[in-house]
């Protein structure tokens, strides 16, 4: 009898399964640095996109003048990108796109204002570019109910309205094979689909609970969202726990309990990296 210290690789790989559904229920230890510090040793963890996957190709990154944003797009540049940063404000999107390694092109857009969104889809239409990646990061937790230019609450307005009209008006002129991703959260986990308020207009409101409803709205839309652009890939990834400008400002509570074990920017990109990449 030949004995050995491998696992046959059937078992292996229910194994890899098992831990990586545990670590999801587990909620706090898996988003958090934990989660990828043990799934990178299984043998069910993808390998990194091949160096120059992305060479040719055009990706848009809305909210890309901090945090995740700016992660993916250093990322996204890296792999050949030619990544254009969709911004509120373009000065700082400058800023950001003169410290990547690569090509970048700065476009002006506030999603939570549809007009904004009709007239940098229009531009974008008019440069005959046809980008292969549409990564709808851009995230707002305002302290107290604001509403958008169109009266609509903020969080839906920047989370959900806005990049689906965004990506309606550009899909006829996207990449034959492109991919749409949303970032989401984990907050979603603590809603439920707000079917009969989406716009915050009953009850107490509260920063936290809105964003966590648009963020559920997210990723309950995606059926739907994948049968309204069929031609495309459509996703939604939870970046886990991150330290991110917008954490610390709106959530420092949490910031402060969660600090040792959040993940940096580039951790929370790399998922939505991968799946544009790979």
């Amino acid at each position: 009898m030949i004995l050995s210290g491998k696992l046959p690789k059937p078992l292996t790989t229910r194994l890899a399964s098992g831990l990586d559904s545990v670590l999801d229920r587990t909620v706090v230890p898996g988003f958090s640095l934990i989660g990828p510090a043990i799934r990178s040793r299984l043998p069910s963890w993808p390998a990194d996109p091949a160096p120059g996957a992305l060479a040719g190709r055009h990706v848009l990154v809305t909210g890309a003048t901090s945090g995740i944003g700016t992660a993916n797009a250093e990322q996204l540049a890296a792999l050949g990108a030619t990544v254009h940063l969709v911004v509120r404000d373009v000065d700082k999107g400058a800023q950001i796109a003169a410290l990547i390694d690569g090509e970048t092109r700065v476009w002006r857009c506030d999603i939570g204002d549809l007009d904004s969104v009709r007239d940098f889809a229009q531009a974008l239409r008019d440069s005959d570019i046809a980008p292969f990646g549409v990564i709808h990061n851009a995230g707002v937790l305002p302290a107290r109910r604001t509403e958008s230019a169109q009266g609509h609450e903020l969080t839906m307005a920047v989370h959900v309205l806005g990049p689906i009209l965004m990506t309606d008006l550009l899909y006829e002129h996207l990449a034959p094979d492109a991919r749409i991703v949303f970032v989401t959260s984990g907050g979603m986990y603590t809603q439920r689909l707000p079917v009969a308020d989406p716009d915050y207009q009953v009850g107490e409101y509260a920063g936290a609970t809105a964003y966590a409803r648009s963020k559920r709205t997210q990723v309950d839309l995606l059926g739907h969202l994948a049968r309204r652009w069929p031609r495309a890939g459509v996703y939604a990834m939870h970046p886990g726990w991150v330290a991110t400008p917008g954490v610390s400002e709106s959530l420092p509570a949490f910031e402060k309990v969660m600090g040792p074990i959040l993940r940096d920017a580039d951790g929370g990109a790399d998922t939505t990296t991968w799946l544009i990449g790979t």
